[in-house]
């Protein structure tokens, strides 16, 4: 099997808001809260351990998560209605991953160095020994960047480790975002400036067009989409929360990756759990059009990877059939196969890129 990276999961917020623990095996998860609003809310569950190691799943892009106080859910816990609370659910969500990986290093590993990436990656080169598995890196993404109060609490999350930020959930204070179109503001142009200084990745995930636009042009660092769709294949949706194939040339000139998600809405127009969809309306091959779209777009298989934002506010009911749990993404490199990519196509795909774009921006 190839190894997997997979570049957007809302653990700690997951942690957090559900009480899940990850460190259980998933028909663990499911069993505890079949009996609760648990799989309303957020669907059932796709993510636990044992289901990294059966997927080869090492390596994933966690992210620190809140949302603003006029997007929250009634059941929402983790909310912030000014930025001091943000910036403080943030920190709390980075001593989460803190203290599982201290208690739990065998099965989680933040990641913060190329050093740490290559001691995850030679781990999994190796059996497992006495069937222990293999820890599952961590690399910690701050995801609507309302967390960082001003540019000068930039080193401070540095040192915490967190290396990769996006400014758009919504919009922010930063520039336009899902639902909530606008440019950069001059708010979002400093922050940029600040963040190419300490040389923090920039996801552009959730961004609109135009700031997007603007950001590949003027940030000076390395750029990314941790889990974005293509707008060119979702025809007659009217959300920006798609990425426009202008938008994904220039982040393939500027030798970025973008993470495609396998979520029903975002590879069928119209589909919703919330009006009644049914799951089997989405077969696999709809999300392996949006990776081939990419590929398309680049002549080449090293710029499109895997972003599932798995438990990232749905589950099992909104995802392609065939896919069970984390653990079925290897089945993504036999569709790949079938339309006539190479093994190491698949490779790239599954995992190769995202290590590429790792070794190549972390710090040593």
């Amino acid at each position: 099997m190839h190894l997997i990276v997979d570049s957007h999961q809302d653990i700690a917020w997951n942690a957090l808001t559900f009480q899940r623990d990850y460190t259980r095996p998933l028909a663990e998860t499911r069993r505890l809260e079949a009996n609760s609003l648990i799989p309303e809310r957020n669907g059932d569950s796709l993510l636990g351990w044992d289901e990294y190691q059966r997927g080869n799943v090492a390596v994933v892009f966690s992210t620190l998560f809140a949302a603003p106080a006029r997007k929250k859910e009634l059941w929402d816990t983790l909310w912030y209605p000014d930025f001091d609370t943000a910036r403080k659910l943030y920190r709390d969500q980075v001593n989460l991953y803190r203290k599982w990986t201290d208690s739990h290093p065998d099965k989680f590993r933040l990641i913060a160095s190329t050093g740490e990436l290559d001691s995850i990656i030679q781990h999994w080169s190796q059996p497992a020994r006495n069937d222990e598995g293999h820890p599952v890196g961590m690399v910690m993404l701050m995801e609507g960047g309302e967390g960082i109060r001003s540019v000068k609490e930039l080193p401070e999350w540095w040192e915490l480790g967190l290396r990769m930020i996006g400014l758009a959930w919504m919009g922010t204070r930063y520039c336009g975002g899902t639902s909530e179109p606008g440019p950069l503001t001059n708010e979002g142009r400093e922050m940029l400036s600040a963040m190419a200084d300490l040389n923090f990745m920039l996801d552009i995930s959730h961004m609109d067009e135009a700031a997007a636009l603007e950001s590949l042009d003027r940030y000076e660092g390395a750029v990314m989409a941790s889990h974005s769709n293509c707008a060119a294949l979702m025809k007659g949706s009217e959300s920006n929360r798609h990425v426009p194939d202008r938008v994904i040339e220039l982040l393939i000139e500027r030798d970025g990756v973008i993470g495609l998600i396998p979520y029903n809405n975002f590879l069928k127009v119209g589909w919703s759990r919330k009006t009644g969809s049914r799951r089997e309306e989405v077969v696999l091959d709809a999300y392996i059009a949006h990776i081939d779209h990419v590929c398309q777009l680049a002549g080449d298989s090293l710029h499109a990877g895997i972003g599932t934002d798995f438990d990232g506010g749905f589950g099992l009911q909104s995802i392609p059939m065939g896919l069970e749990s984390i653990a079925d993404l290897q089945l993504v490199a036999s569709k790949l196969m079938e339309r006539g990519y190479t093994d190491t196509d698949a490779a790239n795909i599954l995992g190769g890129n995202w290590l590429r774009f790792l070794r190549k921006n972390l710090p040593a």
